[in-house]
């Protein structure tokens, strides 16, 4: 009685004590990648390669020579059950078919398999070549950031791993032609319900182009939960949406269209600093030119004020209970600065408590008609009584 099961792998036989092996092969590769990846980060650290991205494309490299020995490896396993074995032979075998399509047949085999793989590797690596090569190109271009490298490589990936695609149609033997004709129809009607998508695809390729806003800006849109903007760090640009951070830390994909279609400030674009405002509202009576000055003085007291341009303090209006004051002035556009304009008005508020200057709060004065006065007077007199409940009911 055999006490092993044998299955097929392709053409040939294996059993369950060659799947245990491969096992041990896989642990045993895992472990070399990373005694490789550890003495070769501490080498390349040694040889002083200064282009961002180098070592991570040389470990890739060597990593997949790797895996290409531990599967030459894990090939020879199969000569415990089978006699002769042949790398060529076990690449043509086919996995699925061949399938018939009317006068045409679809098949593909191992040799398919390893070609896309081979494709899609290398078209990987070509994005990281190229990521390597902007790199060293513009590294001493002072208009060149991350956010525009982002750009040009995230364009080249969308190219490479394009023609990647239609080069595994061409391996497994799929007319393009054949199938964008045969589904001309269906794709008119499924441009119509992802019209919405295709506007935001387009947008992307817009923003990729303009570079209006790029990967690091800081922008300022319109919040659909608020009707206060919201002001956010475009963290990654995709063909179709965007990734941002809001203040909060809490991270929004957003549709490309929201950000080419609606108004969007973009402070890192242009001049770094822009003009803040505070308002503040004072008590009537309040020495106006006192409160001038210490508003004055609380925005000069924080770093974050450009001293060399002018502050400003108007007054804006006569309000309802208050006279309505605008502290005006200059700072960069920084993350914080929500945070630098909150610690202003903690500085205000102290000033103005030192100086017994009131901020006062909203205030009504009723005004009662001298009937009203009498039938007030009279509820408490017995004998208006009867005539106080028929002049008012």
């Amino acid at each position: 009685m055999n006490l092993f099961i044998y299955f097929n792998l392709g053409p040939y036989k294996a059993s369950p004590w060659m799947v245990i092996i491969w096992i041990v092969i896989v642990i045993f590769t895992v472990i070399f990648h990373r005694l490789i990846q550890r003495y070769l980060k501490k080498h390349l650290n040694l040889a002083h390669l200064r282009i961002k991205g180098t070592k991570i494309t040389t470990l890739r490299f060597l990593n997949q020579l790797l895996y290409v020995f531990s599967f030459l490896v894990a090939f020879q396993v199969l000569r415990l059950e089978n006699d002769e074995i042949s790398i060529s032979k076990f690449i043509t075998h086919n996995i699925i078919g061949p399938l018939e399509f009317g006068d045409k047949s679809f098949a593909i085999s191992f040799a398919d398999v390893i070609l896309i793989v081979i494709v899609f590797t290398l078209s990987r690596l070509a994005v990281n070549i190229f990521r390597l090569y902007i790199g060293q190109r513009f590294k001493d271009n002072p208009d060149f950031d991350e956010g525009t490298k982002f750009v040009y490589v995230q364009l080249a990936k969308y190219l490479v791993y394009t023609f990647a695609f239609i080069t595994v149609l061409q391996i497994i033997d799929i007319n393009l032609n054949v199938i964008l004709a045969g589904s001309a129809a269906l794709l008119v009607g499924f441009g119509f319900g992802v019209q919405n998508i295709f506007s935001d695809m387009t947008s992307g390729i817009l923003l990729l182009f303009e570079g209006t806003i790029k990967v690091g800006d800081i922008i300022r849109i319109s919040n659909p939960n608020s009707a206060e903007p919201m002001v956010a760090r475009v963290l990654k640009i995709n063909v179709r949406t965007t990734k941002i951070e809001s203040r909060d830390g809490n991270t929004l994909i957003i549709p490309n269209s929201n950000l080419t279609q609606s108004q969007v400030e973009n402070w890192s674009f242009g001049s770094d600093l822009t003009r803040f405002h505070i308002n503040v509202g004072v008590a009537y009576g309040s020495d106006t030119e006192l409160v001038k000055e210490l508003l004055r003085q609380a925005a000069l007291s924080h770093p974050e004020v450009k001293k060399t341009h002018p502050i400003l303090v108007r007054l804006i209006d006569f309000g309802d209970n208050a006279l309505e004051m605008q502290l005006s002035f200059w700072a960069d556009q920084s993350w914080q600065v929500e945070v630098h304009k909150s610690e202003i008005r903690f500085e205000i508020d102290r000033l103005f408590r030192q100086h017994k200057v009131r901020i006062p709060y909203p205030q009504r004065t009723l005004h009662f008609p001298n009937e009203l006065h009498t039938a007030t007077r009279s509820k408490d007199n017995p004998e208006d009584k009867k005539d106080l409940d028929s002049e008012f009911f």
